[in-house]
This record gives structure tokens, sequence and C-alpha cells, in this order.
């Protein structure tokens, strides 16, 4: 017998076993009135009131709904409400520029948009042929009761497009199937041993590569989601105390913020000996990890993947045979990427210009960039995913991420092209060259340096460090922006011409194993 995956699946296991469960605490102060604690059964009612709605709007299955929200519940149903009746959910990262969105926006081709009220204003310009400002829940929802088209599911079919940075200026579109999000869901639910005793803080942006799957798989479980439209170190301790917390997943930059307000939180830490933290990204440093276990008591499970795979491709948790080990030893093999999940294949392509290229086989792996045939092509090639990171894989199949060959810096967990930094740079009338490279950074992982070197005619007084880096900030989103300027007389080059960033990073990643934090 075949069934086909669908996402739905998922919220209709929690609406017929969890139905009078509380599903969702939503963010209690936010722009848009809050939808408070609805159970699973009302998350249902209202993911069938947003497929109704879509309808009565002429919005059919494969058609582009895009959604720029920060966390919230209404993001969360919109994840079955658009997707579980056939259409494609784009959700879009809030931290982009107008411009930015806009481009999005018009590149997947979405006929609905949804905004957070937040950036109403900001967003105003930007055309589609249906715009809702997120809170209006009767220009969300069709009224109560309201039963939408059924929809035949079609596993193969895109369910989310997830627009990532790569080493063009503009962002790809990934497509990720119903079968992606199915599989990546239950695997990444396994190995975090998830359950029906669970709460899950929405600490990491559900935009991000779909929340990592949690949206899906909590749900599938029945665990009770909370949501945090904000990251803030103390308030993650007051929601862990005040809901019971037991998982989260976040960047590294949230486990310092974490970290730092410990240091003044009076009382007992809330969560020890309960919260497993899930990470990725540029994985924190290994006195990080050992804090977050011995300091917070919570456990630190490293993941390793991309938004073309899902995410999920390895999997990093602490293991019997580590148990007796002294904590910097064992947190130290918690920074590796970790062994492949299961049914993930991992291989490295050897090459002579420095660490083999890590290559992936999964149910997890897209089906393509928007789109894009050749770029599409070009990754997916002779059946293995190209990641485009650097790696190593020890003799205890565990791998490690030793470099990134993408032009691409990964700081507090966001994914930003250094080629689209440097040509907003090079944008400025007094640089002559720049390189973009990633550097080390305690709180961010990795952080973006500009290396530059000036017109020899420019006013010396037209381009210094805080003046680039504010050109930056004016032209891009604030977190693509430069956190240093360093001027050279010269980049070093290859004898063609092309820059050697490896070479430009060397100095800053001396004395390391890797060239990624």
């Amino acid at each position: 017998m075949f069934v086909p995956f669908s996402v739905a699946d998922f919220l209709d296991r929690a609406e017929t076993v969890y139905g009078d469960r509380i599903g969702v605490v939503d963010e209690p102060v936010q722009p848009a009135p809050s939808q408070g604690s609805p159970t699973y059964a009302e998350i249902a009612g209202l993911a069938r009131r947003q497929a109704a709605r879509l309808d009565e709007l002429g919005i059919g299955a494969g058609d582009r709904v895009a959604v720029v929200s920060h966390n919230s519940s209404r993001l969360l149903t919109s994840f079955f409400g658009v997707s579980g009746w056939g259409r494609v959910l784009v959700p879009i990262n809030f931290r982009l520029r107008p411009d930015e969105v806009r481009y999005i926006v018009e590149d997947c081709g979405a006929r609905v948009l949804y905004v957070d009220p937040e950036l109403a204003d900001s967003l105003a310009g930007i055309d589609c042929e249906h715009t809702f400002v997120l809170g209006a829940d009767s220009d969300l929802y069709a009224p109560p009761g309201a039963v939408p088209r059924p929809w035949e599911p079609d596993e193969s079919a895109t369910a989310a497009i997830n627009y990532t940075s790569g080493t063009t200026a503009r962002p790809k579109g990934v497509q990720i199937t119903h079968r992606n999000i199915w599989v990546n869901a239950v695997t990444f639910g396994l190995h975090a041993t998830i359950s029906d005793r669970d709460v899950y803080l929405h600490t990491l942006p559900m935009f991000h590569a779909n929340g990592w799957g949690q949206p899906f798989a909590m749900t599938g479980v029945g665990a009770r989601h909370i949501v945090l439209r904000t990251i803030d170190g103390a308030e993650i301790l007051r929601r862990v105390r005040g809901h019971g917390v037991t998982v989260m997943c976040a960047a590294p930059a949230v486990a310092a913020a974490v970290l730092d307000a410990a240091q003044s939180w009076e009382g007992e830490i809330p969560g020890r000996d309960r919260v497993r933290i899930i990470m990725a990204g540029a994985p924190p440093p290994t006195k990080t990890v050992a804090r977050v276990e011995q300091e917070l008591g919570w456990e630190f499970i490293q993941i390793y993947g991309l938004t073309e795979t899902s995410p999920l491709l390895t999997v990093n948790r602490a293991r019997a045979e580590w148990d007796d080990l002294e904590p910097e030893v064992k947190a130290a093999k918690l920074t590796r990427a970790g062994a492949p999940a299961l049914g993930v294949r991992v291989r490295i392509e050897e090459s002579e210009e420095g660490a083999g290229e890590v290559l992936a086989r999964s149910n997890v792996v897209m089906d393509g960039y928007w789109g894009r045939p050749g770029e599409s092509g070009a990754v997916l090639d002779g059946g293995w995913f190209r990641t485009g990171d650097g790696g190593e894989i020890g003799d205890d199949g565990y791998l490690t991420i030793t470099d990134r060959k993408k032009d691409v810096i990964i700081t507090g967990g966001e994914n930003v092209s250094s080629i689209e930094v440097e040509d907003c740079l090079f944008s400025h009338p007094a640089v002559a060259e720049v390189a973009v490279i990633a550097v080390p950074s305690e709180k961010w992982g990795e952080t973006i340096k500009a290396l530059v070197v000036l017109d020899p005619d420019a006013d010396a007084g037209s381009a210094t460090e805080s003046i680039l880096i504010a050109w930056c900030k004016q032209r891009l989103a604030g977190y693509k922006a430069p956190t240093s300027v360093e001027f050279r007389d010269e980049l070093a080059r290859t004898a063609t011409g092309k820059l050697q960033k490896f070479t430009l990073r060397e100095p800053y990643w001396g004395g390391r194993d890797r060239q990624v934090s």
C-alpha cells in the first residue's frame, strides 16, 4: 500500500489524539491581537478556515502564498492552512529590507502576501495580487465552520519555498516537498526523542528552513508550542520556568544570550536536567558547550544541515560512552557536525585545493531551486547534493566541517552571501577592491569582516570603517553589514586575479583545526 505523505498528517494526528490539549501559547505582547492558547482542535479549525479563505480568493493548488512574520501562532497555523491543501508557503525573513522582500515575492510569483503588523508600513510598496496584514483575521480566515475544497495529497509536490543566500547576490528559492518535510520532521523527532510530554520554545525563527521542521514534528506528537517573538536571554529563562519548556532550537548567539542572562539570574536556573537545546549554523566554541551543560544544566545537541536539505543531515548527541569524560573533552566531541541522521548518506569528494567537499544523499534533499534548473543540476549532479562545505569524516563516522567552499558566512544563524556584501561595498566610490570573509566571534560563531583597498585618489576621510559599515546598513539588511573593516594596500590573489580567500582568512583562524567556527 502506498499512502502519499502530506504536511497535513501532523496536524490531523494532533487533532485526533490531542484535540482538547493546548497546542500553542501565542506571544502575549505583539502588534497583532494575540490568539491566546488555542487547542489543537482549534488550530486545525483555523487551518481549515485559512484554506477555505484561499479558496474564496481563487488561490489554487501550487500557487504561492508568501508570509513575512515574526514567530506567531498565525504563522504556525499557516504551515498547515496553506501547504496542507496543496498551496506553497513561502516564509520570508522578516529582517530583510523591503527591496529584498520584493525580489522574493516577485521571484516566486506569490499571489498572496501576509505581512506582520510591525512591517506593514515598510512593506506597503510591494505589489501582490492580495496583501493582508496579519491580525485582521477576517482577511486570513473564512467564517467558522468553513470547509475547504479537498486536495489529493502529492508527496512530490512543493510544500514550501525557502529562500537562502548563496554564492550570488540574489537569494535562491529552495523547493521543499511534502516528502522532504515529512522525512525531516520524523527523523529529527526520532533523534531528539520528542514526545507528547515536551514543551517546545520557538527560539528559532519559524521562517528559517521551516523552523527546522519543528512546527511539524512537535505538532505530530502533540507537544505544546510556546511562541517567542523576540530573543532575549532573560525572557527565555522566564519562559522555560513559566511554561516548563523542555526543548528549543537555536543559533549559538541564543545560547550566549542565555548564558549572559544566567549570570544575574536570581535562584536556580530553570530547566536543569530537563531542557535540550539543539544548535546549528556555526558551532559555538567548546567552552560554550561546556558552560551550557555545566552552568545551565541543559543538554547540548549539535546538528548540521542546510536549507536545501530540510535541513537535517547529521546529528551529534552525547553518547553513553562519553558519560565519564571530562566536560571539556565531551564538549569538544559535541562541537563536531555529527553522525549521519537515519536515512542520510554522507561522503567526502576529495580535492587538491584543501578540504574535500561534503556530499549528501537523502530523502530530505530539495527538489531543486525555484526557476533555476541550471543551478539545480549543478548541485544535484550524480544523485548527490553538493553542500559547498569542506569537511572530513573521522574513523567513528562523525563529520567535521572544516571549511566553507561557498562564499557564505553564517553569523548568528543567518546565511550571508559574502559576494552580496562585496557588491554593496564596491558601490562606494572610494572602494577600489574588497574581500569579505568570516572571522571567529565568541558571540555569533563567526562574524563579517571586510578587507578593503581604497582608491588612491579618494578623500582619506570619505571611507572610514564606520562610514563603510553605515553604507552597508543603509543598503542591506542590518545583519549582513560587516562588523569590522580593515584597510589593506593590496589583497592576495591568484595568478589569474582571483581572490585567495583562504589566504586572507588564515591570520584570523590560525591555530584552529577548521576554517569555520
